[in-house]
């Protein structure tokens, strides 16, 4: 906490030596908030009446809190956290809820995550930043929306979509640690369109990023090993013919990112004689066909396809022992096909309709092949191959009324069953068929320009695979988890609509709670220890969020948000060790974030941000936990005609903080269990230069 402390005690000092600068009136000055809309929902509506706990980071505030990637920007959104092992985030937490790894079995996400309506749920490693219009959280069970995916909640990135305005861009960054970065955006009209088709437009985003990756492999004198090298390439094409509104997206982003981030004594210095690898590949496409039909009603298709091959390796004993040498290396291929078909009413409740209804199909197709390799001193002493493929198919619906003085009542319901299949080098071979159902019943009323929600859902998640050459028998598959939510909310906007709040509290109940523990089969082979999933507990999630967004003038912007959370066992017992009334792991009990934004005369603009966590268990299998910190970035600049420089540092105190931890025997000749950790990212700095064309 004293890192947040100076940082505050640093505003005061800052601004009103900035403030003496301004010399002429601002320009383009923002007069109060913009209405920002949630598409993640079953009917997209504005977020300031939307009955969900929902962030939505908008362009602005990412292009000033962010660099590169989605994890730039996640300390921002309240009782959200990730776990790593990984180069960039894969696997998220929302409320407490979501999964540490995948290391082995089938992909069972509690996180639903979306880019341009394609599904990269578990695998959400190209959520890259640039060009990005907003970011969508919603917090609290999903189901009704996105199915088993969603028993957390779901993120939704959306890139900014093709305007009938001519626009180029271009952006470079370069900084420390070896950063380096150019992209380049073009968008506008295609030509004279075909004569039944109107306001046809495309855009086209390249970008390619590095970075050493804050590591020194002293053994093999590299400062590269844990380093980035990220290309993105997104298209995007829309147009109107007739009563139709098709818009097409489509993505392909290379990770080609190193993966050396843990020693012997947890510092960023590293002995790894084969350092590992964290390479994803993914590619999708997605194509939304919307239908205005007769008295406003709407049918809405949206398709999504993607491909993702995954190449995850690491040098086990994270040293040079040339009698004490293990590797492992994960070769992954993911492939989703989605469909999703909804009928929506013309009427809708909140704009005076007495009813509103809407009714919708979903299917999904996700398939998967995983190629375990273990090496030991150079031969192979492991290895697995796996396929599995798995059909969700749904039924949805939403029935809303309104009531006396006010009252929306509003009903949804989904009916969902996935059928799997699984079969592995190792002879096992499965086939089960879960069937689950979800609902929501919200009861709002308008209050002003606000909301008042009570909301109760039952959320879902589909049971799954232990998978790996080392799995016991008796542990190879585990049942669905069920979860009900109680969440009671109230959101609001001033009249002049310079301030606006939302404030929620939930009550969440697991059951058949899927839990992940860790094993080290053999304690002289580090690449035996794995993670197990198991029905093994009842949960209790519960806590409070809020969020405000002020903007006192046209210069000054101030967000702050905060999340409290208790996630404990009800009942869970562990060989002989009973847990009940323990906190889950990656829960933390509270997170809270705050960004001044100040914008001066002559251009000049100083952005702030401030986030902290608390700490948390690592894992249910041993005690150790993170240590609670605080991180401050900067960004200072200067917007004038079509250019815009920007200088920023990410944490500016050099805060030590982990993102991760494992806790095992890895040192010969004893092996005593110790705690390692992944540490966070250094303090560094970048310069970012853009000009645009219009």
């Amino acid at each position: 906490m004293n890192v947040a402390f100076r940082a505050l005690a640093l505003f005061p000092i800052v601004l009103p030596m900035l403030a003496e600068a301004q010399t002429d009136p601002p320009r383009q000055p923002d007069d109060g908030l913009e209405e920002v809309v949630v598409t993640a929902s079953l009917r997209a509506q504005p977020a300031a009446i939307a009955p969900v706990s929902v962030s939505v980071l908008a362009r602005r505030e990412l292009e000033g809190a962010g660099v590169q990637h989605f994890q730039d920007v996640l300390g921002l959104v309240p009782n959200l956290n990730w776990a790593s092992g990984t180069s960039r985030p894969r696997y998220f937490q929302l409320r407490g809820i979501g999964e540490t790894d995948q290391w082995q079995g089938a992909p069972n996400p509690s996180v639903g995550f979306l880019i341009d309506g394609i599904d990269f749920s578990g695998v959400g490693m190209p959520a890259t930043l640039f060009d990005v219009e907003q970011i969508e959280v919603l917090r609290g069970p999903q189901g009704v929306i996105h199915g088993a995916n969603a028993l957390a909640g779901l993120i939704n990135v959306q890139t900014r979509a093709p305007q009938a305005v001519a626009e180029r861009r271009l952006e470079g960054t370069f900084g420390g640690f070896g950063t380096a970065s150019l992209g380049v955006v073009a968008g506008g009209t295609l030509g004279a369109p075909p004569a039944d088709v109107s306001d046809l437009a495309y855009r086209f985003v390249l970008q390619r990023y590095r970075s050493d990756g804050f590591r020194r492999n002293v053994f093999l004198q590299r400062d590269d090993t844990n380093g980035f090298d990220e290309t993105t390439l997104r298209a995007r094409l829309g147009g109107s013919t007739g009563a139709w509104r098709v818009d097409l997206a489509a993505l392909a982003v290379d990770l080609d990112n190193g993966y050396d981030a843990f020693a012997l004594d947890n510092s960023r210095v590293t002995w790894s004689d084969k350092p590992g690898v964290d390479r994803q590949r993914s590619a999708g496409l997605s194509l939304r066909a919307a239908h205005a039909g007769t008295g406003g009603q709407r049918f809405v298709s949206t398709t999504g396809l993607s491909r993702s091959s995954i190449d995850y390796g690491f040098d086990g004993d994270w040293s040079f022992d040339p009698d004490y040498d293990f590797t492992s290396r994960f070769d992954r291929r993911h492939d989703t096909l989605s469909q999703d078909l909804r009928w929506l009413s013309g009427a809708d409740v909140r704009n005076g309709a007495d009813w509103s209804w809407l009714v919708g199909a979903y299917a999904l197709r996700v398939s998967e092949t995983n190629a375990q390799l273990d090496l030991y001193n150079g031969a192979v002493f492991r290895e697995l191959d796996s396929d599995y493929e798995a059909v969700n198919l749904a039924l949805y619906g939403q029935l809303e009324r309104r009531l006396a003085s006010g009252w929306i009542l509003s009903a949804a319901l989904r009916l969902e069953r996935r059928s799997a299949d699984y079969v592995d080098s190792d002879g096992v071979v499965a086939s089960p068929t879960d069937r689950m159902w979800g609902g929501q019943l919200t009861l709002e009323r308008s209050l002003g320009s606000g909301v008042g929600y009570l909301s109760v859902g039952r959320g879902f998640k589909a049971g799954g695979f232990n998978i790996g050459a080392a799995v016991p028998a008796d542990r190879l598959e585990f049942r669905p988890e069920t979860l009900r939510s109680v969440e009671l909310g109230w959101k609001g906007t001033t009249g002049d609509g310079r301030l606006s709040w939302q404030a929620a509290v939930f009550q969440m109940r697991r059951a058949d709670q899927q839990v992940s523990t860790s094993v080290q089969i053999d304690p002289g082979d580090p690449l035996s220890f794995i993670y197990l999933t198991d029905n093994a507990a009842r949960g209790a999630n519960d806590g409070a969020e809020f969020a405000l967004q002020w903007r006192p003038d046209a210069r000054w912007s101030i967000d702050a948000s905060v999340g409290l959370l208790r996630a404990r066992f009800l009942e869970y017992r562990r060989d002989v060790t009973d847990l009940a009334g323990r906190e889950q792991a990656h829960a933390p009990s509270w997170q809270y974030a705050l960004s001044f934004e100040r914008r001066f005369r002559a251009g000049w603009f100083l952005r702030a941000d401030l986030h902290g966590m608390d700490g948390f268990y690592f894992s249910e299998s041993h005690e150790q936990r993170s240590t609670p910190y605080a991180l401050v970035h900067l960004r200072a600049g200067l917007e004038r005609g079509p250019w815009r420089a920007s200088l920023w540092v990410r944490n500016l105190f050099d805060a030590d903080y982990t993102q991760r931890g494992f806790y095992f025997g890895n040192e010969p000749p004893d092996f005593p269990d110790r705690l390692y950790v992944q540490p966070g990212d250094p303090r560094h700095w970048g310069l970012t230069v853009t000009r645009e064309w219009r």
